[in-house]
């Protein structure tokens, strides 16, 4: 590798690194904290956060000085989101799963060992949960978390066990490993999962999870909404809904209940 290319490749990775420092709730940072955030020295921050802002990846406020995402960043979203197969082969399903409960339909795929919100189609009722395009959260935490989890790769799946902590979001959230593993095996026996307040409080959702080829997990589609409405019974209606229009969703992903001995399915 030449030194030009040893460059290249720092340089991209400063950039990778500096928009990493950006979260829904973070979404405004300085020269000097993005240089504490990343390890990099204020001079060489500020110099690549020019070049960023020059180029439209970063804007900066004329007041604080601050910078944030710029407009380039939503063209390069928006082509991501075009060809995401999932999300265009799941959404007649969603419309038609809001339909019958009247709820906030969210699709989640899995990244990393997070999940990322990709697509959602809010409740048209006045009181709902809104889940924001983007939402990234932890696999242990809510019902499409869990659902992913449930049904990942059992080395895949131990290794997150293994390394990721189980930090509280609300006092509803699960932090005991034992108390998530067993949460897990029931999960795989219903084929779906459910959750109450464990990452919004007063918040519920019942969540079934989308396959590909191969039976591998891919995502989770979830309804979601206060919990006052999601009794027993309709956490149960919700799981059947969910399973057969998660199934819907894979068998268009090339999902096959032939192709692995362990079957897809819920509980009637």
């Amino acid at each position: 590798m030449t030194n030009q290319e040893k460059s290249d490749k720092g340089v991209l990775a400063h950039l990778c690194a500096i928009l990493d420092c950006f979260s829904q709730e973070r979404t405004d940072l300085g020269v000097r904290e993005l240089a504490r955030l990343t390890g990099l020295s204020s001079s060489t921050a500020g110099r690549l956060l020019q070049e960023m802002k020059n180029r439209g990846i970063l804007q900066q406020n004329p007041d604080t000085k601050t910078y944030s995402m710029g407009i380039r960043l939503l063209n390069w979203s928006g082509v991501y989101l075009a060809t995401l197969d999932i999300r265009a082969i799941a959404m007649p399903i969603i419309n038609e799963l809001q339909q019958l409960s009247r709820e906030t339909i969210s699709l989640y795929v899995l990244d990393g060992n997070d999940r990322v919100c990709v697509e959602r189609l809010e409740s048209p009722q006045n009181v709902r949960i809104v889940a924001r395009l983007g939402l990234r959260l932890p696999l242990y935490v809510g019902s499409a978390g869990k659902v992913i989890l449930a049904f990942l790769d059992p080395d895949q799946q131990e290794e997150i066990l293994r390394t990721v902590a189980l930090q509280p979001f609300t006092k509803h959230t699960i932090t005991d490993l034992k108390v998530l593993r067993e949460e897990l095996a029931r999960i795989r026996q219903l084929g779906y999962g459910f959750s109450h307040g464990e990452w919004i409080l007063d918040a519920s959702g019942v969540a079934a999870p989308i396959f590909g080829p191969e039976r591998k997990v891919m995502g989770a589609l979830t309804i979601s909404g206060p919990s006052q409405r999601f009794s027993k019974e309709v956490i149960e209606k919700y799981g059947r809904e969910a399973v057969t229009a998660a199934m819907d969703i894979s068998r268009q992903l090339g999902y096959s209940s032939h192709s692995s001995s362990t079957q897809y399915r819920s509980k009637s």
